[in-house]
């Protein structure tokens, strides 16, 4: 640990989160209450000794605990606070790291009220549009906010949920499914608890991949689904049934802005729910560690697809038993990011394309086959970055396939418990690829792969000269 660590604001919310007074917390640690009122103030730093004590005592990873937490509030805020809307020279990166420590409710609120006015800004320019074409037909709809808001919500709680991974560990305990084969077991679960009929239909028959009708009792799937993904909708199935109560009491404390957002957010949840009956966090974490989160090897012991595995090892954050944070992402051919979640300090971008260097836009050209790369962002962390192409088959001529690229990724001081980091030079920084979150943020000068200058800056354009990007920036 280098230099003073300051982690007033961390702290407090750290001891109010486990409900003690600073008197109570003070003598846990062994110091005197006015020490800890001027360590949560600022006033202090901590030392060594003490911070291994608060970790402990409030048992929280230490890693997370020195980490600065605030870094994806941080990034976020200047992404959007880059916008020319707000004019200006951008914030310094200091104050955003002071405002997002002292009221990280403030910061979202902030991030939450600029979507909603990209979302405004979006549908004018669509009105325009259709007013100008002479359309009888206005687009009206909201837009895809209500996911962006719930995809908050499980990135800033590092995609863990608690209580619900628990009860899903606890059921498969309890009935004794057998891992990796639960088809039979699920089906029967939903029969004999739920009075629920599973029925298989053709694909050109079906209601989508899943449908459950709640009068007759029956769920639906269709043929086309593989074998892992109707395991996962069987589970899906008993989540939102059997343990709707616990799921309803997660988004009631999720303080989501509208009845779309609660209902998306019990969608995902049943999902995580899913995943969690699947492949139960005690055995698979113990797995992902022995196979060294080897994800075909933990695909054939689990029954579970590639991007099921890469999704359950990003959720891997239990309190006391963490595993290796991840970050997961899915991408569209068209560069959308269409479901991200992250235990790491890597950060997404939000309202622009992602980076071209990122390996998980390659995948594409190789499909089926794990691309390996070693990548440095902005921030000088690097990261061990695995990407691969998923196909979901559409089942007939007129149903196209549909192709999407997982990636998964972990910092590189975990590189030794990540078999795909076997081959890659670890030891010098040239070796890695500088990638950042987007160009509009970006502010590296010498990326050949640039699309336009950051936000905010001065461009510079010789006249007598032409580089690989046709202009300088200051």
């Amino acid at each position: 640990m280098s230099g003073k660590l300051y982690i007033g604001h961390k702290l407090r919310r750290l001891r109010e989160r486990h409900t003690l007074s600073q008197a109570a917390l003070a003598a846990r640690l062994g110091v005197s209450p006015s020490y800890l009122n001027q360590i949560e103030n600022n006033q202090r730093p901590l030392t060594v000794p003490v911070l291994l004590r608060i970790a402990q005592v409030l048992d929280v990873d230490l890693a997370k605990l020195v980490e600065d937490e605030e870094s994806r509030l941080v990034a976020d805020l200047r992404e959007a606070l880059n916008d020319p809307l707000f004019g200006g020279d951008g914030i310094p990166l200091a104050e955003l790291r002071n405002a997002a420590a002292a009221s990280p409710d403030l910061a979202k609120r902030v991030l939450a009220l600029y979507r909603s006015f990209r979302q405004a800004d979006e549908r004018l320019h669509a009105l325009t549009e259709d007013l100008s074409k002479g359309g009888g037909e206005m687009r009206t709809g909201r837009a895809h906010f209500p996911y962006e808001e719930v995809r908050d919500f499980f990135y800033y709680r590092d995609n863990y949920v608690g209580g619900l991974d628990e009860a899903a560990e606890a059921l498969a305990m309890a009935e004794g499914f057998s891992l990796g084969q639960m088809y039979n077991d699920l089906a029967a679960y939903l029969d004999i608890h739920l009075g629920v009929r599973v029925r298989i239909i053709p694909a050109d028959e079906a209601e989508g991949m899943r449908h459950f009708d709640p009068i007759s009792g029956t769920l639906t799937l269709s043929s086309q689904l593989p074998m892992p993904s109707r395991n996962f909708h069987l589970a899906h199935q008993i989540g939102m049934l059997a343990y709707r109560s616990l799921i309803d009491g997660i988004v009631d404390t999720a303080d989501l802005s509208s009845d779309e957002a609660c209902a998306i957010c019990r969608v995902e949840l049943a999902n995580y729910f899913a995943g969690a009956l699947l492949m139960p966090y005690g055995v698979f974490s113990e797995q992902a560690r022995a196979l060294k989160h080897d994800i075909e090897q933990l695909q054939g012991r689990f029954g579970a697809s590639f991007e099921q595995v890469c999704h359950r090892l990003s959720t891997l954050q239990r309190p006391g038993a963490r595993g290796i944070p991840f970050y997961f992402v899915r991408v569209d051919r068209a560069g959308n990011i269409t479901k991200r979640h992250s235990a790491t300090r890597f950060h997404f971008t939000r309202f622009g394309g992602a980076c071209p260097q990122w390996n998980v836009h390659e995948a594409f050209a190789q499909p089926g086959r794990i691309l390996v790369q070693l990548a440095r962002m902005p921030d000088n962390v690097s990261y061990v970055c695995i990407a691969r192409t998923v196909t979901r088959r559409g089942g007939g001529w007129k149903r196209p396939n549909r192709l999407c690229a997982i990636g998964l990724g972990c910092e590189v001081a975990h590189a030794p418990d990540f078999v795909y980091s076997a081959g890659l030079d670890l030891s010098h920084d040239e070796s890695a690829t500088p990638i950042g979150v987007n160009c509009r943020i970006c502010e590296r000068r010498d990326c050949r792969q640039r699309a336009f200058p950051p936000i905010g800056s001065r461009i510079s354009i010789d006249e007598n000269t032409r580089g690989f990007v046709p202009y300088q920036f200051c």
